[in-house]
């Protein structure tokens, strides 16, 4: 299922592996920890090409933006800032965010399982499968199926979800993955702690469109 117009390589369509992801119990082994290294992507900024593929840019986070889909833009109420940027499909709201990561890699193992537990303890039915990233989580929060995908790149974490309805839970996985795989991360020169979100910026006219609605809204 192609979901870009253009694709970098034969290696840029979406598959529909790994189908081992698919309710996997929740003892599976536990995937080994890996760089993103692959040609595949996602790509750090400094070896992203120009494939052509539309995008969002986002400062830290280049997005796609599939054919049909839509941008929706979540703001911090209290801090005046964005708080995250949806992209919306038919199979579900997608959103990726990057974090600060150390050099050595490892994170996201270290973030699944702590996520994992925290639905659990929201009373969600969650199974840990392996991906081609390594750790995915499923997870199922009363009408809405949840699928977390994660990437340890150099000195950034690369995070994604799709929520959706359960109808659509089969094809929602492969959707995440080709936005995921897709997405182009500059987390800058700039030391900070690990797990520090990287800044969200929106786009000159996106941004002039959300203070244009704020304004006729006051």
């Amino acid at each position: 299922m192609g979901i870009f117009g253009r694709k970098r390589g034969s290696g840029a369509e979406p598959e529909g592996r790994p189908a081992e992801a698919e309710g996997v119990a929740d003892d599976a082994d536990e995937p080994e920890d890996q760089l993103s290294d692959t040609a595949e992507g996602p790509f750090d900024v400094a070896d992203a090409e120009d494939d052509g593929i539309p995008r969002i840019d986002l400062g830290s986070v280049k997005v796609p933006v599939p054919d049909g889909s839509q941008v929706q833009v979540e703001m911090d109420p209290e801090g005046g800032g964005v708080r995250a940027v949806h992209v919306v499909t038919e199979q579900g709201q997608i959103t990726v965010s990057a974090y600060a990561a150390p050099r050595t890699g490892g994170l996201w193992r270290e973030v699944g399982t702590e996520l994992a537990d925290q639905l659990r303890a929201d009373g969600a039915k969650v199974n840990i499968g392996r991906g081609e990233w390594g750790l995915e989580l499923s997870a199922i929060v009363g009408d809405v199926a949840l699928r977390f995908v994660g990437i340890d790149g150099p000195r950034w974490m690369l995070r994604g979800v799709i929520a959706g309805p359960q109808s659509q839970s089969a094809q929602a996985p492969d959707v995440l993955r080709a936005i995921v795989r897709h997405t182009v991360v500059d987390r800058g020169n700039s030391p900070m702690p690990v797990r520090t979100p990287l800044t969200i910026t929106l786009p000159e006219a996106v941004a002039q469109h959300i203070a244009e609605q704020a304004e006729q809204q006051g």
